[in-house]
């Protein structure tokens, strides 16, 4: 039986969860980098976000909350299905294309987990960098360099070119 207490969370988490669809979908596609896949994805953790909406302690950081929960699910969903995502895998367009180019999507692939996390959040997002560091458990000054780290990164692959679909 819930509290009134723990149903005041579930709302307030609700109402995060739809104003944060589409930002929560697009976390997830750079993870799977496929449409049903990603809205399963929501779908999960909107779940895991309901049940467990009682756990939140500060309704302040129920949207950083959502989004580690939204990067955890695509962290397991692809430690599930373990394969390898090809360079055509992005063939149909959908909301999918809201990220930039294809070759931008597939220099995340480069990164870690926690890396390729910042960069969505702050370039794609639009993330402040103390939301990032929260979201990341991890300090600010961590936070920054990780970027830089993963930009570099990032730069080095888009300079080389080796990508499946070069000119």
């Amino acid at each position: 039986m819930n509290t009134p207490k723990v149903q005041q969370m579930q709302q307030l988490v609700e109402q995060e969860l739809l104003a944060s669809y589409d930002a929560l979908y697009r976390l997830a596609f750079t993870y799977v980098k496929n449409e049903s896949d990603a809205m399963d994805i929501v779908q999960e953790s909107a779940y895991k976000a309901i049940r467990s909406a009682a756990s939140v302690r500060n309704k302040a950081f129920i949207k950083t909350w959502l989004w580690r929960i939204v990067i955890n699910t695509s962290m397991e969903f692809l430690r599930e299905k373990q394969r390898e995502i090809s360079c055509d895998v992005m063939q149909e367009y959908g909301k999918e294309d809201i990220y930039l180019d294809f070759d931008t999507i597939e220099a995340l692939d480069i990164l870690n987990e926690k890396e390729r996390a910042a960069v969505v959040l702050r370039y794609f997002e639009e993330r402040k960098l103390q939301e990032i560091a929260d979201t990341l458990d991890e300090t600010l000054s961590a936070t920054k360099s990780l970027l830089y780290r993963s930009l570099k990164k990032m730069k080095i692959k888009l300079t080389e070119g080796e990508f499946c679909h070069e000119s």
